[in-house]
């Protein structure tokens, strides 16, 4: 097999373990610690330095951003949280998402199967479904670092090719080649966790000098792209949701990409900056550290920036994603419909199950609302003799337009049912929902 097959196969073996670890990781935590972050999104976000704690601490405890941003986005979505409020959560989820590249920094390849094993052992012999996942959990975090293992090893002879170092030097020479090399890595991952891991490998790597293949003053730019580049989840998670969703996710791009327009005029003196204040010691065993502070040091910095300017970046959202014209009263505009919901079911937000269910509930009430309007209005057009062959059809169209909503809306909560393992809490919330939305299409077939 040709060595640079051999390293193509090698990096994404060990990237899809790296991701696969990830993804079980958060999962497993949203599943032991979801409700209580749920809460503490909730309660902790009275005014914007306490909507930062909280999304950082969420972030920090779930081990994802995308989980964090995306719950937000379906908490607003079912009216459950304010604009403000929101925008200072994904401020703080930018800040609890660099704890994985710190993580990573740790050089802990001696442990990685003890990991594994312990995991494994723990989910496989208790039968309490918590425990078990716990230990899941554990697993989880040793194939995490399995997978970053496995890249390092193959990135190896991969350092001492001249083409490839020559490719690298031209990346971190050019900073702007940087940043969409970061930006497009992640779009295509969607994951900054793991493209960030890649960095942070790809910079422990000696290249034929003995020093950093890319050095900390190159990797800074490819860290900014990053961050612009998982943006890209949030704005997926908010197709079909409500404007201020949609404002939401806008927020958590222009946060990301203001920063890297600043730090990107900064690379040198923000570089010896961090070399400074990280530990010393030979480039090659630190520069991993040095990739991690930097992650965390930027997202820190852009907070303080933003936070006192929470009413500019509130205003900034309204503007490119602006209050559609007022509808007129008698004209019934039905806010959920199959086609939105079908929308909402192709991305993350039906992967949440908190959120999900928070934005099936407020959409329920919706239908519920909508369902009455109908009934009034054909109520007065009989008690009124108001049935024409125009209005007639008319009212036919709104109660077809419930009916869909109500379908697609059930079609929802089987998927979230089917997706996730769901608490007694969880599954009872649904059960109630179908309960309400079957009596809601009885209602709507006697009119027919």
């Amino acid at each position: 097999m040709p060595v640079w097959f051999k390293t193509l196969f090698g990096l994404s073996g060990g990237l899809a373990i790296f991701i696969f670890g990830m993804n079980l990781m958060s999962e497993k935590l949203q599943k032991v610690a979801g409700s209580r972050m749920k809460k503490v999104l909730e309660v902790f976000t009275r005014n914007p330095v306490l909507g930062v704690l909280s999304g950082a601490l969420v972030t920090a405890v779930l081990q994802s951003s995308s989980a964090t941003t995306v719950m937000t986005i379906g908490f607003v979505s079912a009216g459950l949280m304010g604009l403000p409020q929101a925008i200072s959560i994904i401020f703080g989820a930018n800040i609890g998402t660099t704890i994985t590249a710190q993580i990573v920094a740790f050089k802990i390849s001696n442990y990685i199967y003890l990991f594994i094993f312990a995991g494994f052992l723990i989910s496989f012999v208790f039968r309490k479904q918590k425990i078990k996942d716990i230990g899941m959990t554990v697993f989880a975090f040793g194939l995490l670092f399995l997978g970053i293992e496995t890249m390092s090893s193959v990135m190896k002879p991969l350092a001492k090719s001249s083409i490839f170092s020559e490719l690298i030097k031209n990346v971190s020479h050019i900073p702007a080649l940087g940043v969409l090399t970061g930006t497009l890595m992640t779009a295509v991952v969607q994951s900054s966790s793991a493209t960030i891991a890649v960095l942070q490998n790809l910079a422990s790597q000696a290249g034929v000098d003995g020093s950093s293949i890319i050095g900390l003053k190159g990797a800074i730019p490819v860290l900014l792209g990053d961050n612009i580049g998982t943006t890209i989840t949030a704005l997926l998670a908010c197709i079909g949701q409500s404007r201020d969703s949609k404002r939401t996710a806008v927020a958590h791009t222009l946060f990301n990409i203001s920063g890297t327009l600043i730090f990107i005029f900064l690379v040198t003196p923000y570089s010896q900056f961090i070399q400074w204040m990280s530990p010393k010691g030979d480039e090659v065993a630190v520069i991993s550290r040095q990739i991690a502070n930097a992650h965390t040091i930027f997202n820190i910095t852009m907070s303080l920036i933003w936070l006192p300017l929470l009413p500019l970046m509130v205003k900034i959202v309204k503007k490119i994603v602006p209050d559609s014209k007022k509808e007129s009263q008698e004209q019934i505009e039905f806010k959920i419909n199959s086609t939105e919901l079908k929308e909402v079911l192709n991305f993350r937000l039906l992967n949440n199950p908190e959120s999900a269910i928070a934005v099936a509930k407020a959409r329920t009430e919706e239908c519920k609302e909508w369902s009455k309007i109908v009934r009034n209005k054909i109520k007065t057009a009989e008690e009124n003799n108001e049935t024409g062959q125009g209005d007639e059809q008319e009212l036919i169209d709104d109660i077809l337009s419930v009916q869909k909503s109500v379908e697609a809306l059930q079609n929802f909560i089987t998927a979230i049912i089917a997706k996730n393992d769901l608490s007694n809490e969880q599954a009872v919330e649904c059960e109630e929902m179908t309960i309400k939305l079957h009596k809601i299409e009885k209602k709507l077939r006697k009119l027919q």
